[in-house]
C-alpha cells in the first residue's frame, strides 16, 4: 500500500520528473535511501508508468491542436482493430479515445497548419471507411497538465 509520504513524493515527481532524490527526500522528511526505495516501489508496481520529457509544441512547430470526432461505419472488431492500427501510423495523432454516445472515437492531433491536418485527413480516409469525420480547431489552450489527481489513490493509514 501507499501512504501520505508516497503521495507527496509522487506529487513532486508529477511536477518535476527530474527532481533529485536527495531534494525530494528533504522535502518529504526522509533520508535519501528510503525515498529512493519508495520511488522504485512505485515504478515496480506500475504506479509510475514512465518518465518523459514534455516538448514545447510551439517550438517544435506543431502549435495547432485539432480534435477529430469519428463515427464508425459499423461496429465490428475488424473495423476497430483496423482503425487502431491506422491511427498508430500518424505521429500527429497524440491521443485517441473510444467513447460511448454519438461519437465513437475522439482524436487529438497536433499539427503546424490546417494544410497539414488536411493531408492527415486525406491519408486517414484513404485507409478506412468512416460514417462521419468532424474536426474542431482549438482556439486557445485553457488548461494542460499531465499530472493526475492523487486524492483517489488508495492510501493506507
Amino acid at each position: 500500500m501507499f501512504d501520505s509520504t508516497d503521495r507527496r513524493i509522487l506529487n513532486i515527481l508529477q511536477h518535476d520528473g527530474e527532481a533529485p532524490v536527495a531534494e525530494i527526500a528533504e522535502r518529504v522528511g526522509l533520508s535519501t535511501s528510503p525515498c529512493w526505495r519508495r520511488i522504485k516501489r512505485m515504478e515496480e508496481t506500475g504506479l509510475i508508468a514512465k518518465r518523459v520529457v514534455l516538448v514545447d509544441r510551439r517550438l517544435a512547430n506543431v502549435p495547432m491542436t485539432i480534435f477529430v470526432s469519428v463515427r464508425a461505419p459499423r461496429h465490428s472488431l475488424d473495423w476497430s482493430e483496423a482503425f487502431r492500427q491506422a491511427i498508430g501510423e500518424f505521429p500527429e495523432i497524440v491521443e485517441a479515445f473510444r467513447l460511448a454516445g454519438e461519437t465513437d472515437y475522439l482524436l487529438r492531433l497536433v499539427v503546424p497548419s490546417i494544410e497539414v491536418y488536411d493531408q492527415v485527413y486525406k491519408r486517414l480516409i484513404a485507409m478506412l471507411e468512416f460514417r462521419t469525420v468532424s474536426a474542431s480547431i482549438s482556439m486557445e489552450e485553457l488548461k494542460f497538465t499531465t499530472a493526475v489527481p492523487l486524492d483517489y489513490l488508495d492510501w493506507s493509514p
